[in-house]
C-alpha cells in the first residue's frame, strides 16, 4: 500500500523545517482525539476548520477601524485576518517554520471580535464591568472570546498549538518588545503576533490617509518606504534578517523603535481621536451596551444561549449590520423603521 499523503508531508516537515519549527507529527494533539486524515496534517485540518466556520465568514461584516465607511476599499476584520496570514506565511516560509500552523492561527485570531471593531470591544467590556453579574464574566477581551468561539461555540476541536496561538496573540496598545518574539507556545505563534502588528500598522495608516484623517503619510515614517507594499516589505525583511537561525522572532533595534513610534502616532492621532472625528462611533458603542443589557434579561436570548455569558456570546458574534438590525427591531417603533429593517 502506498504511503498516505499526510505521512509523506509530515516526514517532509521533519526533514525540511527548522529545528525550532513546530511539526505536525509532533503535535500535542486535540482535547478530543480523532482519526487522522489521509491527506491533511493536523495543522492543515485546523486551518480548514477555521476557514469553513461561520464565525470566520462573519468577519467580512465586522469593522476594522472605520464604521460603515463610504468606500469599498477600507479594511474589515476579514481582510485584516487575510493580510496577517499573508505576512505571517511570508515570514514563516523564509524562516522554515510551519506555514500551516501559522495560517491556522492567523485566520482564527480575530474570530471572537465584536461588531464595530475595538469600539465595540471596549463598549462590551465596559458594559460587563458595570453589570458585574454574579457568576458571569467580569471583562471582555476579544482574544479570549476567539478561544471561546473555537472551543465552545463552534466546537472546532483544534490542536493545542493552534489554540495556544489564538489565545496569546494580542498586544493591544502596548509597545512591542523582545519578549513578544519569545516562543511562549511556538515560534509560529510569535510570528503571527508580530505579523498582526505589522499588518494593522500599515493598513490602518493606509486607511487613515484614504479616510482623510491624515493628509499624507507622516514624514517621520517615510523612511520605511514610499508605498504601502514597500513599508510592509521593510518590516518583513527586518524580521527575517533579525530572526534567522534563532529560537525567537526578533526585530532590529531601529525597526522596533520605528514600529512603536508608528503605533503611538496612530493611537494619538487616529484611534483616540476617531470618536470625535466620527461621532457615530459613540452611538455604536451605546448600541452594543444596550444590546448586552437587553439580552441579559431572562427569556431574551434565542435558543442555544443562556445567562450573561450567553448574552456576551450572542452580542459579540453579531456583525455590524445585524447588530443595527436587532437594535432597530428592539427599540424603534415599527412605523418608523426603514423598509429594509422590517
Amino acid at each position: 500500500m502506498p504511503q498516505p499523503v499526510r505521512e509523506r508531508i509530515e516526514q517532509e516537515e521533519l526533514d525540511r523545517l527548522s529545528p525550532y519549527a513546530a511539526k505536525a507529527a509532533e503535535s500535542i494533539g486535540r482535547a478530543e482525539p480523532i482519526e487522522q486524515d489521509p491527506v491533511r496534517t493536523c495543522f492543515q485540518r485546523d486551518r480548514d476548520r477555521i476557514l469553513h466556520s461561520k464565525s470566520f465568514r462573519r468577519l467580512k461584516h465586522k469593522t476594522q477601524v472605520f464604521i460603515d465607511p463610504a468606500g469599498d476599499h477600507f479594511r474589515t476584520r476579514l481582510t485584516h485576518s487575510l493580510e496577517v496570514a499573508q505576512i505571517a506565511r511570508t515570514v514563516g516560509r523564509a524562516l522554515r517554520l510551519n506555514e500551516d500552523l501559522i495560517e491556522a492561527i492567523a485566520l482564527g485570531h480575530d474570530v471572537g471580535h465584536t461588531p464595530f471593531g475595538h469600539a465595540g470591544e471596549s463598549a462590551l467590556d465596559e458594559a460587563l464591568r458595570e453589570l458585574n453579574a454574579p457568576g458571569g464574566p467580569k471583562a471582555f477581551r476579544h482574544y479570549e472570546q476567539s478561544l471561546r468561539v473555537v472551543d465552545h461555540l463552534e466546537r472546532l476541536n483544534l490542536t493545542h498549538e493552534t489554540r495556544a496561538g489564538i489565545g496569546g496573540h494580542s498586544k493591544g496598545p502596548r509597545d512591542l518588545s523582545a519578549h513578544d518574539g519569545q516562543p511562549t507556545s511556538t515560534l509560529e505563534a510569535a510570528v503571527v503576533r508580530i505579523s498582526d502588528r505589522i499588518a494593522y500598522l500599515n493598513h490602518d495608516l493606509d486607511d487613515a490617509v484614504r479616510g482623510r484623517v491624515f493628509e499624507r503619510i507622516p514624514e517621520q515614517f517615510l523612511s520605511l518606504g514610499e508605498t504601502h507594499g514597500d513599508r510592509i516589505g521593510s518590516m518583513v525583511e527586518d524580521v527575517i534578517e533579525s530572526s534567522q537561525d534563532r529560537p525567537a522572532i526578533a526585530l532590529s533595534a531601529p525597526m522596533l523603535a520605528t514600529m512603536n513610534a508608528l503605533k503611538d502616532h496612530l493611537y494619538e492621532h487616529f484611534y483616540l481621536l476617531y470618536p470625535t472625528l466620527y461621532p457615530d462611533t459613540l452611538k455604536a458603542q451605546e448600541l452594543v451596551k444596550e444590546l448586552l443589557r437587553h439580552f441579559c434579561k431572562p427569556g431574551a436570548l434565542p435558543d442555544g444561549f443562556e445567562g450573561v455569558q450567553g448574552a456576551v456570546d450572542y452580542v459579540a458574534g453579531m456583525t455590524d449590520r445585524f447588530a443595527v438590525e436587532v437594535f432597530t427591531q428592539l427599540r424603534v417603533p415599527g412605523a418608523f423603521r426603514p423598509a429594509t429593517a422590517g
